[in-house]
């Protein structure tokens, strides 16, 4: 496979892409933290006054950072969508509990002595807290803040699922692409924001008492400056937003390949595929990077820009097995091959339907998919052996990997287990070829572009000839990894950019090549 580029030549390439994102990241951090800092240092001040709420507070705030962060992330999209304000969301409340905490704690620890004093000297509630308590405790509340905003610039980097932006985008693209680099890429930046914020705030918190009482007001002024880095990428990107899966973001037949081949040039966001096509319907992002079989393109009316200047090969789906095992069980490509020549595009556009927009169990597609086409058989023995399906991130996936499984159990004695959610293409290919899969539907454009990189001089010679697209990486899997491509299913998954259809119409875009001559105009 083709050699990653060295992490100096990823960051100097990706330079501007690295910036937007850093910028992002450190808005959504202290955006996040403002808002815990109005909310929550009010809220120690009230259950030092208040003692009988300071269990119920510190309980709830206590119990909402237990969550998992990812969790947390899924629970928001529900109740606030996707995109820039459920990430935030989610960030606040894991930065509640330190800030209350630290804010409580700094009070009560206060000197009483000082405390009756000022109360001597005839100050009200308001000025001992303002000139006496808050600046006293103000290296605890500090440590509060500074504990916050460590946890934000990490819990920042799940943002990336969701459309949020931030330093995980380069994360979630080098684990989908299995690119150690790309990960640094994110993860150096997100841990050197949260050493530094660190180091800041732990000067801060060495003050003087005269100086401490001016960063009171200060600081919130510091934190609203810092926040409004997240605006900044927008206000000089493109008038136009793109969610792209982070796959499709260091694909030659994805956003690579539009910028090498249209030259198209707009600001883009990366985006679980789980979420990708609700946020184009709900107007988060305007272009996304699907999949022309997928359900939700007929559910949220999208419209498929055509692929004038042909940068997307056939994606013929086939099962690919390892030939150790086909040579162990002889049986198994007999079976698999009963799905073979029997899915076209609109039997999987409906099956990818039930599943990804009626939310029905993918095991339960399969099985009605079989029993209606009359392959359903009972489950044999499985007592010769074991065989591992996997399957990628993707609602297709899911749905074959059952139906391969069901086919294995009723027509053999061997016992078929699934192994899905592997990510994206790297993950999987590299799972099959070390053994820890036997096999896995895969896309024959994906086959020739993602794994084995064929040369542009061979993609021009193939891609318009879905056979010999098929014929060329059957060999070469063959020749250079001793895997078996079965034929074909009999869909064709092509990747497509889409847009809203009354918007692409509005705006007279029916096509790719439409789409950059109107970026190119606003």
């Amino acid at each position: 496979m083709e050699e990653q580029q060295s992490f100096p030549e990823l960051v100097q390439q990706q330079a501007g892409k690295l910036l937007e994102q850093t910028l992002q990241h450190i808005g959504l951090t202290f955006i996040s933290l403002l808002i815990a800092v109005v909310i929550g240092v009010p809220l120690g001040i009230l259950i030092t006054r208040k003692q009988g709420l300071s269990r119920v507070v510190l309980g709830i705030a206590g119990v909402l950072q237990t969550i998992p962060s990812i969790a947390l992330l899924g629970f928001m999209i529900p109740l606030l969508g996707i995109g820039v304000v459920p990430a935030i969301a989610a960030l606040f409340l894991y930065a509640l509990l330190p800030i209350i905490r630290n804010t409580y704690t700094g009070i009560l620890q206060v000197d009483p002595a000082v405390t009756d004093a000022a109360t001597g000297m005839g100050m009200n509630k308001r000025q001992l807290l303002f000139k006496v308590q808050l600046p006293l405790a103000m290296p605890v509340l500090l440590a509060g803040i500074r504990t916050a905003t460590v946890i934000n610039v990490g819990v920042a980097t799940l943002a990336a699922y969701i459309a949020a932006g931030g330093l995980g985008e380069f994360i979630f693209g080098g684990i989908a692409l299995n690119n150690t680099n790309m990960i640094l890429a994110g993860a150096i930046p997100a841990a050197l924001l949260a050493i530094l914020s660190d180091w800041l705030i732990g000067r801060l918190q060495k003050l003087r008492m005269r100086k401490t009482k001016k960063l009171l007001y200060i600081l919130p002024f510091l934190l609203l400056i810092l926040s409004s880095f997240y605006l900044l990428p927008a206000a000089y990107g493109t008038k136009l937003l793109a969610g792209f899966t982070a796959e499709f973001m260091g694909r030659q037949d994805g956003n690579l390949g539009l910028k090498k081949v249209y030259g198209l040039s707009i600001r883009t966001v990366v985006i679980s595929d789980m979420v990708m096509y609700k946020a184009a319907y709900e107007k988060k992002v305007d272009v996304i990077s699907g999949s022309s079989t997928d359900g939700r393109v007929r559910a949220f009316d999208l419209q498929v820009l055509a692929d004038d200047r042909h940068i997307f090969p056939p994606y013929y789906a086939a099962p690919i097995v390892r030939q150790a095992t086909l040579d162990k069980y002889p049986e198994l490509e007999t079976a698999l091959n009963k799905l073979s020549g029997i899915i076209n595009d609109s039997i999987m556009t409906e099956l990818n339907y039930s599943v990804d927009h009626l939310k029905q169990d993918p095991a339960v597609v399969a099985r009605n998919f079989l029993e209606a086409k009359g392959l359903l058989q009972q489950e044999g023995k499985g007592d010769k052996g074991t065989v591992v399906i996997g399957a990628k991130i993707f609602g297709d996936g899911y749905i074959l990997a059952n139906i391969y499984k069901l086919l294995v159990n009723g027509y053999t004695d061997l016992k078929a287990v699934t192994k899905t959610g592997l990510g994206g293409t790297q993950i999987c290919f590299e799972a099959l070829i070390n053994g820890q899969i036997d096999l896995y539907p895969e896309y024959t454009g994906t086959g020739l572009l993602a794994i084995l990189h064929a040369e542009k001089t061979v993609v021009d010679s193939l891609i318009t000839d879905k056979q010999k697209v098929y014929d060329h990486v059957a060999r070469e899997f063959k020749q250079r990894y001793n895997i078996k491509w079965l034929p074909p299913i009999g869909f064709n998954n092509t990747y497509a950019l889409m847009m809203r259809r009354k918007q692409a119409s509005d705006l007279h875009i029916t096509s790719i090549s439409e789409l950059k001559e109107y970026l190119e105009r606003h």
